[in-house]
């Protein structure tokens, strides 16, 4: 089931569940959109791979037993281990390869 968290690893905006501004790696590493365009350029700082917008948990359960209520949210929030230089020398290696192909 995926995590949601909270906040981005980078800068630490609040990205709550239902935030659009929210992208997420293969491995739910999570950065708020402004983050991955203008340092990471689409590049996870973990893993290598690339960024898609997280999709938004229905705040109702339209099914029984299937919403936010009933899954809800991780309070835990997240902070990378790299500085700033160490992530944008990370990202400059890999941008230029498209993520299907990393």
């Amino acid at each position: 089931m995926l995590e949601i968290r909270p906040n981005c690893e980078c800068c630490d905006k609040d990205l709550p569940p239902d935030s659009t501004e929210a992208m997420i790696c293969t491995y739910e590493c999570t950065f708020c959109e402004s983050c991955v365009e203008n340092m990471l350029q689409n590049v996870c700082p973990n893993c290598g791979g690339g960024f898609v917008n997280r999709p938004i948990r229905p705040k109702e359960a339209y099914r029984e037993g299937v919403s936010l209520q009933h899954q809800s949210a991780s309070n835990k929030r997240v902070h990378t281990p790299y500085s700033i230089e160490e992530l944008k020398v990370f990202a400059e290696k890999f941008k230029h390869i498209p993520p299907e192909q990393r």
